[in-house]
């Protein structure tokens, strides 16, 4: 366990996709997905800790796992280990103070074995990030901070894993990769939802979202196939 890298989901509401990698990965079977939120389940609607095997911190308090991230990462270094540690942050969370009091503590530490990633899809739970907190360019402001940074298109695995061999080979600075995204990308019609951060499935919801399933479901096949 000691030498295997590290993953904090700091933008915990994130957890469903994060339980659906886990089990991909092996950590619990495929059906136990689908207690997800049920009375006695492993699969909280955040990352636990202490219930869901894979799970390397509790997270879900906004700006609190990229603290936890860079503490792991300095944990490494004090002790001259070579595990990467790996974040993943939301564009809205980065207007949480906190989470730029770990950015410089991480960028002054040289903790070049750290990878924040930032879910730039421009939207939070009460609106647009630019009309809420202006970020302004993440990418100019963690270069800003001592980070070595790249942003990329965050639908390409290509582009992702381009980023991440670049910062394992520059040897000064914690890594940022900016992955510019759609919230509720590849379901068209969830795309073009405004409010659809955090939303009460109607039936017209539903419907096309199972639509949507199906199409991957047969896609998939027929990658499966070739």
């Amino acid at each position: 366990m000691g030498n295997r890298d590290y993953f904090i989901l700091s933008k915990g509401h994130g957890g469903p996709s994060f339980y659906a990698t886990l089990s991909l990965k092996g950590f619990f079977p495929e059906e136990v997905l689908y207690t997800l939120n049920q009375n006695g389940t492993i699969l909280p609607s955040h990352p636990d800790r202490n219930l869901t095997p894979g799970v390397d911190m509790t997270t879900g308090s906004l700006g609190q796992g990229i603290s936890a991230a860079v503490g792991v990462a300095l944990s490494h270094k004090l002790t001259n280990k070579e595990n990467f540690t790996f974040c993943i942050v939301g564009d809205g969370e980065l207007n949480e103070g906190q989470c730029w009091e770990a950015v410089q503590f991480a960028a002054h530490h040289k903790l070049n074995r750290l990878f924040i990633f930032v879910d730039d899809n421009k939207k939070q739970l009460d609106g647009l990030t630019k009309e809420i907190i202006d970020p302004l360019d993440f990418e100019e402001k963690f270069n800003a901070f001592g980070f070595f940074t790249v942003k990329v298109e965050g639908s390409s695995l290509k582009e992702i894993y381009e980023a991440i061999e670049k910062g394992k080979v520059q040897s000064a600075k914690p890594i940022a990769i900016i992955l510019d995204t759609v919230k509720g990308q590849g379901v068209p019609y969830l795309e073009e939802k405004f409010d659809n951060h955090h939303i009460r499935p109607s039936q017209a919801d539903e419907k096309a979202i199972s639509a949507t399933i199906v199409q991957l479901e047969n896609k998939i096949g027929k990658a499966v196939k070739l």
